[in-house]
């Protein structure tokens, strides 16, 4: 199970959701590979991932063969196109998605009438 670095993630917290012995059980069938905390690979990755969730999983799928079936058409699909992430922006456009995180500037008031 590949997992990110968020505190939560834990086979700890399997407890939270089932029976002592079906967490238990659980936990031992699983071997956790965490993401780097830091890197611009994950945003791509977390693109993607929407991108699939939108495109391909949307709906409930009853049995796994079919949802095994319908993400490999998805995929196949992908890649003969040769679809793209793009995930970097222009300078404009992130002085304009980020502008909370810039500075204010705050001009003095001059009161003229007291000179």
């Amino acid at each position: 199970l590949v997992m990110d670095n968020l505190n939560t993630h834990t086979k700890a917290s399997l407890y939270q959701t089932f029976p002592a012995e079906e967490a238990f059980e659980l936990a031992k069938r699983l071997e956790i590979h965490y993401t780097p905390k830091h890197g611009s690979w994950l945003n791509i990755a977390e693109i993607e991932l929407n991108v699939m969730t939108r495109q391909c999983l949307k709906r409930r799928i009853s049995k796994i063969e079919k949802l095994s079936q319908q993400l490999s058409a998805w995929e196949q699909e992908r890649n003969s196109s040769k679809a793209t992430v793009q995930w970097q922006f222009k300078t404009t456009d992130a002085r304009i998605k980020l502008a909370s995180l810039y500075p204010k500037l705050i001009r003095p008031v001059i009161d003229l009438a007291s000179h």
